[in-house]
């Protein structure tokens, strides 16, 4: 099932949005110059998603011929050379993976983020802004990983493969990742479609999903999308931990609490593949990837705690994290409310 183009959010997304609506090519010959647009900027990371989309379900009354749309990969490349720009500005750089990858795996005594506020003084109506804000990702959850796979060579192929093949439920449909994520929104009462929230996620939770895309559309950043997919894979079990123990205080379904205990699993053993098998035997097949797997793990890094400081922030200041509240289900109990 595909989802309905978003609502705009700026003149860059408006002329996306409205030439893909209306089937009307030629208008993108004009497509709005970026001037001083912010890259973090809703407006410009809700063009990136929707230009990004069109390689995966694409939209609703859509045309697919849209995706290859030489105008629209005109202006999608304007707009990644902004985001990369700044993100390359943003990172430290080098080329020391091992010490990338240990520096993002390094949390604070008691964690860090999201997940450590949801565990120590998170609502269910959090919980459940926390779930929206994912489910852009995780209802499609390793797909934009998979694009590397016919970029890498050997055994980093195989051994890149196989944490994919987990992820996609070991060939069972039931146990996809993306298809328990769907399991743990129904049972939570939320939109279980897939891009349900996307009118309702700012800017920071667009990035973290951009930015994987980005990487995986780009043969030059397979490098980086590996460095990405480590980074994400090896900085899980313990936030899931953490997200387990919250949910479980908060009286959650079993299905929301099957989708992180999972994670905590699969990933504890992917950390080992990916640190050894992937990154390091890639890095000796093509030692001039060092810097791009480092860029990766870092502007991984860096829009997780974009978002995690949006989530946060929002949430002690009594705030909405969302856009609009969206139907969120209201507190399920009085033990969901601490603090």
């Amino acid at each position: 099932m595909t989802a309905a183009l978003p609502l705009p959010r700026g003149p860059i997304s408006y002329a996306l949005v409205s030439a893909l609506s209306q089937g009307d090519r030629g208008s993108l010959h004009t497509f709005p110059h970026l001037g001083q647009s912010d890259v973090f900027g809703g407006d410009l990371q809700l063009a990136l998603q929707i230009c990004y989309e069109l390689h995966y379900r694409g939209f609703e009354a859509v045309d697919p011929e849209w995706e290859w749309d030489p105008d629209l990969i005109r202006a999608r490349g304007a707009m990644e050379r902004r985001f990369l720009d700044r993100l390359h500005a943003e990172v430290s750089g080098g080329v020391d993976a091992d010490g990338a990858l240990a520096a993002a795996a390094h949390e604070p005594d008691g964690g860090a983020g999201a997940s450590k506020y949801l565990l120590e003084h998170g609502t269910w109506d959090q919980m459940c802004e926390f779930l929206a804000h994912r489910s852009i990702y995780h209802l499609k959850e390793a797909d934009p990983h998979a694009w590397a796979i016919p970029r890498l060579e050997g055994s980093v192929k195989c051994a890149f493969v196989a944490v994919e093949y987990d992820e996609y439920g070991g060939g069972r449909s039931e146990r996809m990742h993306a298809r328990l994520f769907e399991d743990l929104l129904q049972a939570a009462g939320l939109d279980h479609h897939y891009l349900g929230y996307l009118d309702d996620v700012p800017a920071e939770t667009l990035a973290t999903v951009n930015l994987m895309s980005l990487f995986g559309l780009h043969r030059s950043l397979r490098g980086a999308l590996v460095g990405h997919f480590a980074a994400a894979e090896i900085t899980t079990p313990p936030a899931a931990r953490r997200m387990v123990s919250a949910l479980l205080r908060m009286d959650a379904p079993s299905e929301c609490v099957h989708f992180y205990t999972e994670h905590i699993e699969a990933d504890a053993v992917h950390e080992q593949i990916l640190r050894h098998d992937v990154v390091g035997a890639l890095l000796e097949q093509e030692p001039d990837l060092a810097g791009d797997v480092v860029f990766g793990i870092q502007a991984t890094e860096l829009v997780e705690t974009r978002l995690s400081d949006h989530l946060t922030r929002h949430w002690r200041a009594g705030a909405s994290s969302l856009r609009a509240v969206h139907d969120l289900p209201v507190s399920r109990t009085a033990s969901s409310v601490n603090g």
